[in-house]
């Protein structure tokens, strides 16, 4: 399975979050909250019941229960939510899917989403995501951490943040690239051209945990449109260890450099 397949395979995966007993303008609100995930928001009634809450379910399957105060909980006391695009950046080990404008709004749906799907993020978005990956990998300072870059010119862009990650001396940084533009010079890291579309047309950034299982991650998305992604991140191992081996095995062969700079 490809990269761009396993995109579309976790897209078709969609989970429903039915809003019981609420005033439609907070379905709407909810709605818009998680517009960029992979999440369905319905809204229904119940003849008894309590107020506002919200039930997610996948495949038909029940998944969890929440209030939709756990949703949105800096609600104002008119029923109004402030709660932020939910975009914003986590703090420490926190996942990305986790982060919020200074809190961690949604975190009961979000924790049963393995993947968590996003759309039309800009590259800005995909760098802050992405560094978000970077630093974990950073931090633990050891393991394997794969990114790829679409074309050698963005890499070129890159080439300061990824020496720092490459002289990590037990972390192993690999970076994919298609073949336009010129290869950097590297020093601490290989580097693998990819003569295929899914390499120029996706951006992706796996660590393997470094042997924490907890610390594994993983960001996949295709430019669907010019400076548009669509994918998702997860903090599923199986999921991240696939991506990581589907790359080894696919381009681990593929044209690279070694620390001087030689093609090998």
């Amino acid at each position: 399975m490809s990269l761009i397949e396993l995109i579309a395979g976790v897209e078709a995966h969609e989970a429903t979050l039915t809003v019981f007993n609420a005033d439609p303008a907070v379905t709407d609100e909810l709605r818009e909250h998680f517009a960029d995930r992979n999440v369905r928001i319905v809204g229904d009634q119940t003849a008894s019941g309590p107020k506002e809450f919200a039930v997610l379910a996948r495949d038909g399957e029940f998944v969890t229960a929440v209030t939709v105060d756990e949703l949105l909980p800096r609600r104002g006391e008119d029923g109004t939510g402030s709660s932020g695009d939910g975009r914003g950046a986590s703090e420490g080990d926190e996942p990305i899917a986790e982060g919020g404008s200074g809190g961690r709004v949604g975190k009961p749906v979000l924790d049963h989403l393995d993947e968590t799907m996003f759309t039309s993020y800009s590259r800005e978005d995909m760098v802050a995501a992405s560094r978000e990956i970077e630093d974990r990998a950073w931090r633990v300072g050891d393991g394997e951490l794969h990114a790829g870059f679409q074309t050698l010119d963005v890499l070129t862009g890159e080439i300061d943040t990824y020496d720092l990650l490459g002289e990590k001396e037990r972390l192993d940084v690999h970076a994919y690239a298609a073949d336009e533009g010129d290869a950097p010079d590297v020093e601490h890291y290989a580097v693998h051209v990819g003569e295929t579309a899914e390499i120029r047309e996706t951006w992706f950034v796996a660590y393997d945990g470094g042997g924490y299982e907890d610390a594994k991650c993983a960001l996949l998305a295709e430019e669907r449109a010019p400076g548009e992604f669509y994918g998702f991140w997860s903090y599923d191992p199986e999921t991240v260890d696939y991506i990581i081996d589907y790359l080894t095995e696919r381009y681990g062969g593929s044209e690279q450099t070694d620390e001087g700079g030689e093609t090998v």
